[in-house]
């Protein structure tokens, strides 16, 4: 945005010399939020370990679809029991969302749902840890399973 010879900035500048640039102050305050959270071994750890699970769940079409499945199942005997609602725009999420160091609120994107589809995500990671494509996938997701059953994911997590 601010690049010095080709940051928006300057493309702004040279359209029009007497608009102000003001710099995002959100945008600001997420870098150093996020920093801030990387310093700490605890946060970081989690942090990665979130990153770990978007990218083995979704590294391949036939994850997504296992949890796309899933979690239409789950929302099938949640409505058929009556503990979901049917109004427009609920019950739609079915994927993960990435988050984005650069991106205000992505990491609480990224948490919420996960909260969301934990169980579908289980499901998932138990299907890699068996059937992965290769050792280094079923290690992986063996890693992150015994991750979500230590104290210190429960801890971090709650």
């Amino acid at each position: 945005m601010r690049g010095e010879f080709n940051g928006l900035k300057v493309l702004i500048l040279q359209e029009n010399d007497t608009v102000f640039y003001i710099y995002c102050f959100a945008h600001q305050l997420q870098l150093v939020v996020v920093a801030v959270a990387k310093k700490h071994d605890g946060v970081s750890n989690f942090f990665e370990q979130i990153s770990m699970v978007v990218n083995v769940v979704c590294a391949s079409c036939t994850r997504k679809d296992l949890l796309r499945e899933q979690a239409r199942e789950g929302v099938q005997k949640g409505l058929c029991g009556g503990e979901l609602e049917t109004e427009r725009r609920l019950n739609q999420d079915t994927t993960l969302v990435r988050a984005e160091d650069t991106r205000w609120g992505s990491h609480f994107n990224t948490l919420t749902s996960l909260m969301k589809l934990f169980s579908d995500v289980l499901i998932v990671l138990e299907f890699v840890k068996v059937d992965g494509g290769s050792l280094a996938n079923r290690q992986q997701a063996s890693g992150i399973l015994a991750y979500f059953k230590s104290y210190e994911f429960v801890f971090t997590y709650i």
